[in-house]
């Protein structure tokens, strides 16, 4: 593994289940969807979990505890203990930890989740800037948060006190369709304030310090559907990933991506972990995976072939990504996207 630029999703003749040890799975376009879990899910993540994969579930939400998320997984019909969830609050609490004496007051902006990871590491959450914190850290805090906690933190802050954020993602999926997120509170405060948090979520190395010190993981595999997240934080870590095209990202997105949003490996859902990954090989001046055979052209991608879908996005990614070296790619892939249904 390492962090020269991709041109290329990689293939496996070993299922990926069986080539890494852990599983670091997104929750939200992964695993399950409002709420809900998504088509071949449980029963995926109960195979490679048999045939000895450790199943680990990373999220830069912080609101809801590990021990909430766990109990959400298992009536979902995955067997979860607190000990395999790693959420976002827990790598703040920690980076917190690392700079302020044990037991100091922190101002939590956020829900419960906070709260809990800060306890874990010997803090005292407080509500108001005249508890004396030592820190503010912010993290998401459902729709109903006070507007009038952004007014503590802008406070505490304003007197010099070190800011933390779990995460800075500006939206989050909801039953309803996209909400503000963390990252859109964070904006308030630093518009109103014109500091800078400390971040500690995905994509960011604190997150995958938290996750690789709670796992014990010696040969990860990133799992998700978020290339500024999820694929990003794999990049940053320098291990591999595996996108699911179940969650936000489309194929226009995928053969447009930027090095660090390039994935090792591409497939539909998590049945892609129990299985190898085809090869991709030049053709010519092109590349071809399954029956596809893909080329850039001046202006746009050209797909030629048939078979399975997912050989053709395969294939449009290798020459995508060749065209645009370490930049995005800007050649029209539209119309080959619409062979393939995507």
């Amino acid at each position: 593994m390492s962090q020269s630029v991709r041109t290329s999703p990689e293939g496996s003749g070993r299922a990926l289940s069986e080539a890494y040890d852990t599983a670091l799975l997104d929750l939200d376009g992964v695993v399950y969807a409002g709420g809900n879990a998504i088509a071949h899910a449980v029963d995926s993540l109960a195979t490679a979990r048999a045939g000895g994969m450790r199943l680990a579930y990373v999220t830069n939400n912080a609101l809801r505890t590990p021990d909430a998320v766990a109990e959400h997984l298992t009536e979902l019909g995955i067997p979860t203990g607190a000990d395999d969830v790693i959420t976002s609050a827990q790598a703040v609490a920690r980076l917190i930890s690392e700079q302020v004496p044990a037991g100091s007051r922190v101002l939590v902006i956020g829900g419960e989740g906070l709260r809990v990871a800060l306890r874990e590491r010997g803090l005292e959450p407080v509500d108001s800037a005249e508890d004396d914190p030592v820190a503010v850290v912010q993290g998401y805090g459902g729709p109903d948060l006070a507007w009038g906690r952004f007014a503590e933190a802008c406070y505490a802050i304003a007197r010099g006190v070190p800011w933390f954020a779990s995460n800075t993602d500006l939206t989050i999926p909801s039953a309803r369709g996209i909400a503000p997120g963390n990252g859109a509170a964070v904006e308030v405060v630093r518009i109103a304030t014109g500091a800078e948090p400390q971040v500690a979520g995905k994509p960011l190395p604190p997150m995958h310090k938290e996750t690789i010190l709670r796992t014990g993981a010696e040969r990860p595999l990133v799992v998700g559907d978020r290339l500024d997240t999820d694929i990003e934080g794999a990049f940053n870590g320098d291990v591999d990933s595996l996108l699911v095209l179940t969650g936000v990202t489309d194929g226009a997105q995928l053969l447009a991506a930027p090095p660090q949003h390039r994935p090792t490996y591409v497939d539909a859902d998590l049945r892609g972990m129990l299985t190898g990954q085809p090869e991709v090989s030049e053709a010519g001046d092109g590349f071809r995976c399954g029956g596809w055979t893909a080329k850039a052209g001046r202006e746009r991608l050209e797909l030629d072939g048939e078979g399975e879908p997912l050989d053709g996005l395969r294939a449009l990614c290798a020459a995508a990504w060749t065209a645009a070296g370490d930049s995005s790619c800007t050649l029209d892939g539209e119309k080959a996207l619409a062979r393939l249904g995507l």
